[in-house]
């Protein structure tokens, strides 16, 4: 019976993931937060701000995260992926303001 060292490629893997994980959560987070006190807002905008306040760090007054970088990519596939949850709507006459 052989032991083979372990694989550290799979835990690197697994950190990997669980970031890319919290990234999301805290952009899924930071949209419907800021759609919440907007109630709509044009998407150009949203992005925007999204990305400002990963820069900041800042999920609202008093709440702090680790600040990190954040392209528009990022932030459009929350917004489809929060679209496809029925967590945010399109207005029919102008499909590029998002409501919450």
């Amino acid at each position: 019976l052989r032991l083979l060292p372990r694989q550290r490629y799979l835990r690197a893997e697994r950190a990997e993931v669980s970031a890319l994980e919290r990234k999301r959560n805290i952009l899924c987070c930071l949209i419907t937060r800021i759609l919440k006190v907007e109630k709509q807002l044009h998407i150009d905008n949203l992005v925007f701000r999204v990305i400002d306040a990963c820069q900041k760090g800042e999920l609202g007054p008093g709440l702090q995260f680790p600040s990190f970088c954040c392209h528009s990519v990022d932030v459009l596939s929350c917004v489809l992926h929060l679209l496809n949850q029925g967590y945010l709507r399109r207005q029919e006459e102008r499909p590029h303001v998002l409501e919450y």
